[in-house]
């Protein structure tokens, strides 16, 4: 019994010291052992590992490609142009031991290359013109960035991967100013639109009215050409019908006359019963 309460502690004393000294490095990072903070090994690939408890500790550092987002930054142009960039970095931890050395950790890192790239974006943006950052050149003034960011990245065990801007936008007040330009613009269009509508409704009203009356005119000169040619027709077989009988026609018409001068209306006539009005009716003889 008294073995056993000896070996007990024993035991669980080796089994913590055992715990303690065993580390395990995944696949999406790197460790750096450090022995009251100096680095003793650069531990590269996953798997468990051994350090000494107590005297040494362990960093670790990401493998993977990291994300950098760095706030807005008010560029000047070439030609004193005024552009809000909205950028963001890529890099990767490429020498974790100098990495340490330099940075100490992420956070800090972030902030340093943010400074830098903040940096090289007004360097490089600013000897250009607006025009030129908001065209495909951009891509090429990206790469000249990216390429300066490498050159001070190197010293932190950095590898900056890409660059590149996601937006590029002018500030409020230029953009107020902008849009009130270009809504001026498109009112001053919408009004001569307006008015070349205008014009042609007037044009094709007035086309439409001219063809109306020519029409019109056309058709009342064929009407009154075939009206007279039907009047002249009629005349023409009333004449050989009436012609026949030269006597018969004068009754006729006076009949028509009597029809029209004495039937209805309220004109009344005072004739002597002899005139050569009422002729017809002093030959009518009565029958025996």
């Amino acid at each position: 019994m008294k073995v056993q309460k000896i070996l007990l502690p024993i035991i669980i004393a080796v089994g913590a010291l055992a715990f303690l000294s065993m580390f395990i490095v995944k696949e999406t990072n790197q460790a750096i052992v450090l022995q009251f903070g100096d680095p003793k090994r650069i531990i590269t690939k996953p798997g468990l590992n051994f350090k000494i408890p107590f005297i040494q500790n362990v960093v670790f550092l990401d493998t993977r490609i990291l994300n950098l987002d760095t706030p807005p930054e008010e560029v000047i142009a070439s030609d004193q142009k005024r552009l809000i960039v909205d950028a963001f970095a890529r890099f990767r931890i490429v020498d974790p031991l100098k990495f340490y050395i330099s940075v100490g950790n992420e956070r800090v890192a972030r902030s340093r290359l943010a400074t830098i790239i903040n940096s090289r974006l007004r360097n490089v943006l600013g000897q250009q013109e607006l025009q030129t950052l908001l065209s495909k050149d951009r891509t090429k003034q990206m790469a000249l960035i990216q390429e300066g960011v490498n050159t001070e990245a190197e010293s932190f065990g950095i590898k900056i991967v890409d660059v590149r801007i996601k937006r590029a936008d002018l500030p409020q007040a230029n953009s107020d100013a902008i849009y009130r330009r270009m809504q001026t613009e498109r009112e001053r269009e919408a009004k001569e639109f307006r008015a070349r509508g205008a014009e042609m409704a007037v044009t094709i009203t007035s086309t439409a009215d001219k063809d109306v009356s020519v029409i019109l005119a056309n058709a009342n000169k064929e009407s009154e050409i075939m009206k007279g040619q039907g009047d002249g027709e009629r005349n023409k077989i009333f004449a050989e019908a009436f012609g026949r009988d030269a006597e018969f026609f004068a009754f006729y018409r006076a009949m028509q006359a009597y029809e029209t001068a004495l039937i209805g209306g309220q004109t009344s006539l005072i004739l002597s019963p002899d005139s050569e009005f009422f002729k017809f009716f002093g030959n009518i003889k009565p029958k025996n």
